[in-house]
C-alpha cells in the first residue's frame, strides 16, 4: 500500500496536476466566499452552500473517478493482475491514493472558509456543509462513476432504466406537481395521500443539497439542521463504502472484459457508418460508450417543461406547480439555464485529455497506424471534433430550445436569441481549440478545462455581480448569456469577436503542434526499427 502512495508523490505530472487542482480550488472557494459577503438573502447563501457541493462533486469526479475509470483501460495492469498484490488491493491503494490527493485539494480552501468565519460571513458551524459534505459526497461520486463504469453492459442497461424512471418521477412529481402535490393526491384515501406526501417530501429534503439548503435557509441554529446532516452524511459514507467494495471485486472482470472478451460473429456490419474517416468512427464510438443519455434527457426533460413555462406566462395551468421555475428565475432564469446547457456542451470540447488513451505512451502506441496510413493532424482534429460534438450536442440543442421560447414569449427578440446561439457556438468552438491543443501537445489540461467550465461562469457571475458588465462581456461565457440578459451591445460584441479571433489563433497552433508532434514520433520510431 505505501508503495503507491510514494510511486504518486514522486511522478511529476501528477506534483504538477495537484498544484493547478489546488490553486484553481482555492480560487473557485474564494470566489465562493465573495458570493456569500454579497448574499444579501438567505436564499443567496443556501445558493452558495450547493453550489460549494456542485464543487466538491465535480473535483471528486475529476481527480479520483476519471483516474479510477481509466486504470483498467492500460493493459500494464496485467502485471499487478498476476503479481501476489490482489486485484482488490490494487484498487483500495488506487482508491485511497485519488482520496488523499481529493482530500490536500479540498484542504487547502480551508484557509479560505476561515477567513470567511472570521468576517463574518458564515458561523463555525458553516464549515461542515461547505468543507465537509462536500468532499464527501465528492469521493461518493467518484466512486459510484467508478462502479458504473465497470460494471457489464447488461448491468449498466437495466440502471439505465431505472435511472430514467427516476427522473421521470422528479419531473412529474418534483416539477409539474411542485408545491401543488397536496392537490395532486387529494383524491388518496386519507393515510394513503398523507404516507406519499411525506415520502416524497423526505426525498426531496433528506439528500446532499436539501441538507445544504436547508443548512443556511433556516437559520434557527445548526442544532436544528444537525440530525438531518448527520444521517444524509451517514448514507453517503455507506454508500462510498459499497461502491469500493463493489468495484475492487470487478476491476479483474472489467479488465478481462476490455482487452479479453472474444468478439461475436454476429454483430452488424459497420461498414456504412465507417465511410472514408475510420478515425472519427472510432473516436466517437469510444465516447459514447458512457453516452450518459440520463443527464441528457434530466436537462432536456427540465429545460421542456421550463420552455412550457415561459411561454404560458401568466396562462399557466393554476394546478401545476411554479414554485421550482420561480425558482430558476431568482437565480438568473432563462438566460442562466440556457448558458449552463451551453458549458456543459463545451464539457467534452474542453476535456480531451484521455479521449484516445489514458496516458501519453498509449497514445504513441495508437499511433503506429501512422505508419500504415495517410493519417495526419486533420484526421485527428476531424476526429476529436466527430467525437465532442457528438457527446455535447444534445445540450446545445436544450439551449436553442430555452432560446426559442424567449423569443416566442417575448421576453427577448430573435435577433437576441440569434446572437446568444452563436455565441454558444463560440464557446463551444473555444474550448474545443484549447482541448484540442492539449491532446496535440501530450500535455494535461485538466486544470485548463476546469477554468472554461467552472472558472469562467463563476468569474461571469463576480463581474455582474460587481456591475462590471463591460469587462464581464470578454469572458467568454458571456457570448451565449448576455445576449438574452443585456441585449445586444458593443462590448458583447467586441467580445465575441475576441473570442472568435483567440478560437483561430489556438486552433491554429493546436493543429501545428499536433502535426509536429506526430512527425517527430514517426521519425523516432522509424529509426528504432532502422536499427
Amino acid at each position: 500500500m505505501l508503495q503507491f502512495f510514494t510511486t504518486t508523490m514522486r511522478a511529476p505530472a501528477r506534483h504538477l496536476t495537484f498544484r493547478r487542482a489546488a490553486a484553481l480550488h482555492v480560487l473557485l472557494v474564494a470566489c465562493l466566499g465573495w458570493g456569500a459577503a454579497n448574499a444579501d438573502t438567505p436564499e443567496r447563501l443556501a445558493a452558495v452552500g450547493q453550489i460549494a457541493l456542485v464543487l466538491g462533486v465535480v473535483e471528486g469526479a475529476s481527480l479520483v473517478g476519471w483516474r479510477l475509470a481509466q486504470i483498467p483501460k492500460s493493459q500494464a495492469l496485467e502485471f499487478l493482475m498476476v503479481s501476489p498484490l490482489r486485484p482488490p488491493r490494487v484498487f483500495v491503494a488506487e482508491a485511497l491514493v485519488g482520496v488523499g490527493r481529493f482530500a490536500l485539494v479540498s484542504l487547502a480552501g480551508l484557509p479560505v472558509l476561515l477567513v470567511m468565519v472570521l468576517q463574518g460571513l458564515v458561523i463555525p458551524a458553516d464549515l461542515w456543509p461547505l468543507g465537509f459534505m462536500p468532499f464527501l459526497w465528492g469521493v461518493v461520486t467518484a466512486l459510484g462513476l467508478t462502479v458504473w463504469a465497470y460494471e457489464p453492459v447488461p448491468v449498466r442497461r437495466v440502471g439505465e432504466v431505472v435511472a430514467l424512471l427516476g427522473v421521470l418521477f422528479y419531473l412529474v412529481v418534483g416539477i409539474l406537481a411542485g408545491e401543488k402535490l397536496q392537490l395532486w393526491i387529494s383524491g388518496l384515501p386519507p393515510d394513503v395521500g398523507e404516507w406519499v406526501f411525506n415520502a416524497v417530501m423526505r426525498m426531496f429534503q433528506e439528500n446532499p443539497f436539501g441538507v445544504a439548503r436547508n443548512w443556511f435557509l433556516l437559520r434557527e441554529g445548526p442544532g436544528t439542521q444537525w440530525p438531518g446532516f448527520v444521517t444524509v452524511n451517514l448514507i453517503g459514507a455507506a454508500m462510498a463504502a459499497a461502491f469500493t467494495a463493489r468495484a475492487a471485486f470487478r476491476l479483474r472482470g472489467h479488465f478481462h472484459d476490455r482487452h479479453y472478451k472474444p468478439l461475436e460473429s454476429n454483430r452488424a456490419d459497420q461498414s456504412a457508418r465507417i465511410g472514408e474517416r475510420p478515425l472519427s468512427w472510432w473516436a466517437v464510438r469510444r465516447v459514447m460508450e458512457y453516452s450518459g443519455r440520463v443527464n441528457v434527457y434530466l436537462a432536456g426533460g427540465f429545460c421542456l417543461l421550463y420552455s412550457a413555462f415561459i411561454v404560458a406566462g401568466d396562462d399557466w395551468p393554476s394546478w401545476m406547480g411554479r414554485a421550482p421555475f420561480l425558482i430558476f428565475e431568482l437565480w438568473g432564469g432563462p438566460p442562466m439555464v440556457a448558458a449552463s446547457m451551453c458549458v456543459l456542451a463545451a464539457v467534452p470540447a474542453a476535456f480531451q485529455f484521455g479521449l484516445w488513451d489514458p496516458t501519453v505512451a498509449d497514445r504513441c502506441k495508437r499511433l503506429e497506424l501512422l505508419l500504415l496510413t495517410d493519417l495526419n493532424a486533420g484526421d485527428y482534429w476531424h476526429a476529436s471534433r466527430a467525437a465532442a460534438w457528438r457527446r455535447g450536442r444534445d445540450y446545445f440543442w436544450i439551449a436553442c430550445l430555452v432560446w426559442a421560447a424567449l423569443a416566442v414569449s417575448g421576453r427577448a427578440h430573435w435577433y437576441e436569441a440569434l446572437a446568444a446561439a452563436a455565441g454558444g457556438i463560440a464557446l463551444w468552438a473555444f474550448s474545443f481549440a484549447v482541448g484540442f491543443r492539449a491532446f496535440g501537445t501530450g500535455n494535461q489540461a485538466g486544470g485548463t478545462a476546469t477554468v472554461l467550465t467552472l472558472g469562467f461562469p463563476l468569474l461571469l457571475f463576480a463581474l455582474l455581480r460587481a456591475d462590471l458588465e463591460a469587462v464581464a462581456a470578454f469572458v467568454p461565457t458571456a457570448a451565449c448569456y448576455l445576449p438574452v440578459r443585456s441585449g445586444i451591445t458593443w462590448a458583447w460584441a467586441g467580445g465575441f469577436a475576441l473570442l472568435a479571433a483567440a478560437t483561430y489563433a489556438v486552433a491554429r497552433r493546436g493543429l501545428a503542434d499536433c502535426d509536429a508532434n506526430l512527425r517527430k514520433w514517426l521519425d523516432a520510431n522509424q529509426g528504432r526499427k532502422a536499427e
